[in-house]
């Protein structure tokens, strides 16, 4: 998700006003579909394959029915809050129920005088607050009310995913950019962590590491499965699970590339960096696996594939190639810790390893992010509009705005999602019961089961 403006852009006083490409609104729509197409059906899978067979219906329900309802408040509210502008925390009401955003309105891109459709930019960015919340869902799979599900993303989607995004992703746009004065009013109108300069291509801050926060606090707060540790907890079908990765990995090139917004050399980076790094992962979490375990596991490379996913996500944008193979070789090896030592040092029953993919690898990709974006280690640098030059570039001080970032994120969304999870456990509840929870929530929950013997 690139940093784009979200408001349409003013014909200036003697130039025509901009009109949109019909390439680069033909790959924002494609890209749009791709990021539905990792969520429903391709996460759905993924974590559907992961649960036990009688939960596998129920995982498929949360990620399906999160999707919809995540859509449909992007529509009431969502967009407007995330992307126009009143605080440096959260937007305002001025789009409510996409108020004003016709069939001519425009939104800005990265390039000066370049814009595209802003519906089709309000649909993609639906994608993507779609698919945050149900990112997390995988962390208290088998055990959590429906009804509970659906209450908490509500409380969590408005009040922990749209500040979070505006925070890193709302600005003026370039053509704010005219001068030195101009360019101090426009960044002083963005967001906190724009304006704190962490850099966050797509998604590595807003979508992962706010999701995995909420997943494990909800791990904790929720309580172990029964029998954990001591019952078989396998995954049922690794054949899901690996459909649902290979529906990721190609989805995700509309997840990374598309958020470029343009159909440029810069888009076409972003697909080669993503890539890059997740098949670089995928072997790297392989290889290490088989050295310490003596068997390379097929879980063990879809996994890896999603970490160097993961990992890419906010540097895909900005690095080169060369800095995307380091960041898919290291996500491989440090998210494999992530799922097994620190896992259990924390002691949670994350049960899809929500925290130690998703957050783990969201940080590391964020911090590798600060070091090769830098020119000099093949990066793309940051671009400085009133000099409409690359700005010179601080790996230390990009470091200090990329932790901004990750502390900002992390203290906001697990805030959010502690108060989050007890008001819905003081109204309703958050937990099936004990017996509930041993039949099987297909049944329990939706009166279905996925296989029929």
């Amino acid at each position: 998700m690139a940093l784009a403006v979200c408001f349409a852009v003013p014909a200036l006083a003697d130039v025509a006003a901009p009109v949109p490409n019909k390439g680069d609104t033909s790959w924002l729509m494609v890209s749009t579909l791709l990021v539905t197409l990792m969520t429903i059906p391709g996460l759905a899978l993924f974590y559907g394959g992961l649960v036990r067979s009688k939960n596998m219906l129920s995982v498929l329900m949360q990620v399906f029915t999160v999707f919809c309802l995540c859509v449909v408040l992007w529509v009431l509210y969502g967009y407007s809050i995330a992307f126009t502008e009143k605080t440096a925390f959260f937007g305002g009401f001025d789009k409510i129920l996409l108020k004003g955003v016709g069939v001519d309105a425009v939104a800005a891109t990265f390039s000066k005088g370049v814009v595209i459709p802003e519906l089709a930019y309000v649909f993609f960015q639906a994608t993507f607050s779609a698919i945050t919340p149900a990112l997390i869902v995988g962390a208290f799979a088998e055990r959590m009310k429906f009804s509970a599900v659906l209450a908490f993303i509500t409380l969590w989607y408005t009040f922990a995913y749209l500040p979070i995004a505006h925070m890193v992703w709302f600005w003026a746009g370039p053509d704010a950019y005219t001068d030195a004065a101009a360019a101090v009013k426009a960044s002083a109108s963005a967001g906190f962590l724009f304006q704190k300069g962490a850099i966050d291509f797509a998604g590595g801050t807003v979508v992962h590491i706010n999701a995995a926060i909420a997943g494990l606090i909800g791990a904790f707060m929720i309580g172990k499965r029964i029998g954990y540790g001591r019952e078989s907890m396998a995954p049922h079908s690794l054949t899901m699970t690996m459909i649902g990765a290979c529906l990721l990995w190609v989805g995700w090139f509309g997840f990374n590339a598309g958020s470029n917004l343009e159909a440029t050399g810069l888009a076409a980076l972003a697909f080669g960096n993503t890539m890059t790094a997740t098949a670089a992962a995928a072997l790297s979490w392989t290889f290490a696996e088989w050295m310490l375990k003596g068997k390379p596991s097929m879980l063990g490379a879809a996994s890896g594939a999603v970490a160097g996913l993961v990992a890419i996500t906010p540097a895909c944008g900005w690095v080169g190639i060369g800095g995307a193979l380091v960041i898919g070789l290291a996500a491989g090896v440090v998210c494999l810790w992530g799922v097994n030592g620190l896992k259990r040092m924390l002691g949670a029953d994350d049960a899809l390893d929500v925290f130690g993919v998703h957050g783990v690898g969201g940080m590391l990709g964020a911090i590798l992010t600060g070091i090769f974006a830098d020119p000099a280690l093949g990066g793309v640098g940051i671009y400085d509009y009133v000099a409409d030059k690359v700005a010179d570039y601080s790996i230390p001080a990009q470091i200090v705005s990329q932790l901004w970032g990750i502390g900002t994120t992390v203290l906001w969304s697990g805030a959010v999602s502690i108060v989050a999870y007890k008001l819905v456990d003081l109204a309703i509840g958050l937990r099936v019961t004990e017996e509930e929870e041993r039949e099987g929530l297909d049944t329990v929950s939706h009166g279905e089961s996925a296989y029929h013997y």
